[in-house]
């Protein structure tokens, strides 16, 4: 049976421990999402192909940004609510209103991603900064752009900021999790 000075140490290194956590201990952890989901948002560049609508570049060779209200101003049609959807959600919405506006019968709507948000990796990683997102992105990947973990860093968990609902939302991730437009992620230092 250990002694009262043994009991005193061990519970100081376990205080010690505690206190030395990257913080990640306190976050939720994120929620998993497929590759595909990512949401659109203020910023993002689409090419929008809709075949026989008169008053567009039937070659898509014109593209569109989501401006700061959420919306897309498209030729025909005008303000078109974006932000929030995804890429899928958007088809459906402008061929929804092409064929209550009677434009078109049945219109087949394309939309391509040209440019999305950029994500930001933060923290014990070579070069923090900003870097650009591309779908199927993960942890990992953000991570490798910005120069790979330095040595001081916590390595396969970090921390992610994500805007969900219009509210900045902090959760804990790994090295497999999907990385989704605008998302910042946190490396931290471990400290033994």
């Amino acid at each position: 049976m250990p002694g009262p000075g043994l009991k005193v140490l061990c519970a100081a290194a376990l205080l010690l421990a505690a206190s030395c956590s990257s913080g990640l201990g306190d976050l939720p952890q994120l929620a998993g999402a497929e590759a595909a989901e990512f949401r659109l948002g203020t910023g993002d560049e689409l090419r929008i192909v809709v075949p026989g609508l008169s008053g567009t570049d039937p070659t898509g060779n014109t593209t569109y940004a989501i401006n700061d209200r959420g919306e897309l101003s498209l030729p025909v049609l005008g303000a078109v609510p974006a932000a929030g959807l995804t890429v899928s959600e958007l088809e459906k919405s402008i061929a929804a209103k092409l064929v209550a506006g009677e434009y078109l019968v049945a219109p087949s709507v394309s939309i391509q991603p040209v440019k999305l948000r950029p994500v930001y990796v933060t923290g014990e990683v070579r070069n923090p900064g900003e870097y650009q997102f591309r779908p199927g992105m993960a942890v990992l990947a953000a991570v490798s752009a910005a120069g790979g973990y330095t040595y001081r860093a916590v390595q396969g968990r970090v921390a992610i900021t994500r805007v969900v609902g219009g509210r900045p939302v902090t959760t804990r991730a790994s090295d497999t999790s999907w990385v989704m437009p605008g998302d910042t992620i946190v490396v931290y230092e471990k400290w033994f």
